[in-house]
């Protein structure tokens, strides 16, 4: 009987970032996947980032995670999407090599410390006085499952339980094509007492580069300087990849109506599927039916990879049969002729309810057992990669006896994101917004570092060369603010005159290299054209300090709500808290709170239904308990 410190069930993008961080921490980790293969795997769009998908990217990697880094090796196009808007909203996007991005995830965790990979199907787990203590696992060709002990074990299976693959009528079991599905997990879970529900995910077609007509397509090519994703370890050269275009056409009133025509043909419309799909990427059948006054959707053709020939076409996924596909594509501009190596096709699967988790993604009333990923409910690479860091943290923390780790709204995206999910759930797939943060100048891209960073010192998380380049980075930011708050520049002939070269106000009074920077217009490199040389060339350091400076009222505002925020957000609330004993509350909301039971006075705040009096009336109560308390602890 083989035994470890915490299982990772599954090898996609939540499963690598938790079985990594529990093994950097020392715990003796296994990731046991179905197809060793496929560990890393792009399943649906190869590509990394987007809007508020970049944040959780860059906070993944200022916790010592892997994404970022494979990232940036696997790279053939970057763009910083909202380039032009104000740095809340930045977010970095790069479309990946799908194999490279997987080769290159499959050889790096190959040489992580405490990490082993095995492969087989877990078909149930092992449960001991209420705890998990481990997994029976069938292995390839193995009639029976052996049993794997641990004191941790968390899923990450994507969309593979009780997974069905649809496309028109036709059905077959599996939770990506060519992959089987997880049969036997769900009935364990059920049995446990969770609740599961069923989601619903797509995928486009995969056409053949050489059929599609590119002459009649717009070329959308990447941007001239890459930013990489990895705040500490970065490829050499970089770009590590040659870079390409993806291009842009069309769907017009033709392809409209092929699918409005065809539509009881989806699986989708013909109620083979009762899961509910994402309603911010929805299928082509969806949009044409809720945005009928559209004569047009746009359609990204992206390359998935260098050597493949694959093209992705971003905006047609469907569950349509293969003939109407055929039909509908070859309406577009460019594809009349496309040949398809891969028809699109829907998948159906099992999920947690994740109200049933605590903010560390651990199960409530199961201990020792996490979720991270699809599973609870999200959709997209990137919210599996900030759930599974977390999962992975939490469940390393636990067998290793040390203080649990959380992050709140305040602290970052994934904060956010957590914290949506285990107190509101997701009757959808969940895809991360900017509009989701309450305090999204303070959770920046370009800060994700400076935020998380010290955390993963403190948890060892993060090599001592990461260490070295995060300490050097806080000094030159501090170096730096105090020269621009100390460089002066004086109202005489020659700087009026370069000012006025640049189309800048002229000075009438001294002024610093700060107020310069304060004027929306001006930059380092026009400071630098006015003779200001720094000490300091690091570019993400100049970044720092211009956003710093430029929204210093705005970001001060912020923080002062914050510390207001912060003295009753953390004011915890026990897992089994009798809100019976609480004076003041009607039944309905004792109802709600017992329903969700919230971890902190913020989470309580934040209950739909739950009132501003009834969260005061808590916190009175749990003063003056912590008080007494205090008292009987005092006295002699």
């Amino acid at each position: 009987m083989t035994k470890f410190d915490v299982l990772v069930i599954g090898g996609g993008h939540a499963g690598c970032e938790a079985a990594h961080a529990s093994a950097r921490l020392g715990a003796k980790t296994a990731m046991i996947t179905l197809d060793r293969t496929k560990i890393g795997a792009m399943s649906c769009n190869p590509a990394v980032g987007g809007l508020a998908k970049g944040q959780l990217v860059k906070e993944v990697d200022a916790l010592g995670g892997v994404m970022g880094r494979i990232t940036d090796r696997a790279t053939i196009q970057f763009r910083r999407l909202n380039a032009s808007k104000g740095p809340a909203v930045r977010s970095s996007r790069a479309q990946c090599d799908k194999n490279r991005y997987a080769q290159y995830m499959q050889e790096y965790l190959g040489t992580v410390e405490n990490l082993s990979i095995l492969q087989g199907e877990v078909t149930g787990l092992i449960v001991d006085a209420g705890k998990v203590i481990g997994v029976k696992v069938r292995a390839p060709g193995a009639a029976d499952a052996e049993d794997i002990l641990a004191a941790a074990v968390v899923i990450t299976s994507g969309t593979f339980l009780r997974a069905i693959m649809h496309r028109g009528r036709d059905q077959e079991e599996g939770g990506r094509l060519g992959d089987a599905s997880a049969k036997t997990l769900s009935v364990d879970l059920a049995k446990l007492g969770l609740n599961l529900r069923r989601l619903k995910t797509g995928t486009p077609p995969r056409l053949h580069k050489d059929s599609i007509d590119w002459s009649v397509t717009t070329p959308q090519p990447g941007d001239d300087l890459l930013i990489p994703f990895s705040f500490y370890e970065r490829p050499d050269p970089y770009p590590y990849l040659p870079q390409v275009n993806c291009y842009l056409t069309y769907t017009n009133e033709k392809t409209h109506e092929i699918i409005e025509k065809n539509l009881l043909q989806s699986a989708m419309y013909s109620g083979a599927i009762t899961g509910i799909g994402p309603r911010y990427c929805p299928s082509i059948e969806d949009k044409i039916s809720r945005f009928r006054d559209k004569d047009r959707h746009q359609l990204f053709l992206e390359p998935e990879g260098l050597d493949v020939d694959e093209i992705y076409v971003n905006g047609i996924s469907t569950s349509l049969p293969k003939e109407i596909q055929e039909e509908f594509v070859h309406s577009i501009a460019g594809l009349e002729k496309a040949k398809f190596i891969r028809y699109a096709y829907a998948v159906e699967y099992d999920s947690v309810d994740a109200r049933q988790l605590k903010r560390t993604l651990e199960c409530k009333d199961i201990p020792g057992l996490f979720f991270a990923g699809q599973v609870n409910g999200t959709s997209g690479y990137e919210e599996a990669a900030g759930q599974g860091i977390m999962a992975g943290i939490n469940a390393a923390q636990k067998i290793l006896g040390r203080d649990e780790f959380v992050l709140s709204r305040i602290d970052g995206y994934i904060g956010v994101m957590i914290d949506d999910l285990v107190l509101k759930g997701s009757d959808e797939p969940y895809r991360m917004f900017t509009s989701r943060a309450e305090y999204r100048l303070l959770l920046r891209e370009d800060n994700a570092d400076l935020r998380l960073s010290p955390h993963a010192i403190k948890l060892g998380l993060l090599n001592a060369n990461a260490r070295e380049k995060f300490t050097t980075k806080l000094e030159s930011i501090e170096k730096l603010k105090s020269e621009v708050a100390t460089s002066y520049f004086y109202p005489n002939q020659k700087t009026n005159d370069r000012l006025a070269e640049l189309g800048l106000t002229q000075l009438k009074d001294r002024a610093s290299a700060e107020m310069l920077l304060r004027r929306p217009e001006v930059d380092f490199e026009m400071l630098k054209k006015l003779d200001y040389t720094p000490t300091v060339s690091d570019a993400e350091v100049f970044e720092q300090i211009e956003i710093q400076v430029k929204y210093a009222g705005y970001i001060e505002k912020d923080l002062e709500l914050l510390e207001g925020v912060r003295k009753s957000e953390d004011i915890r609330i026990p897992i089994s808290f009798d809100y019976a004993s609480v004076a003041g509350i009607s039944n309905e909301i004792r109802g709600k709170l017992t329903a969700v039971r919230p971890e902190n006075i913020g989470q309580a705040s934040r209950i739909q239904g739950v009132t501003p009096a009834a969260v005061a009336n808590l916190v009175i109560y749990l003063k003056n308990k912590h008080n007494k308390a205090s008292e009987r602890t005092l006295s002699p």
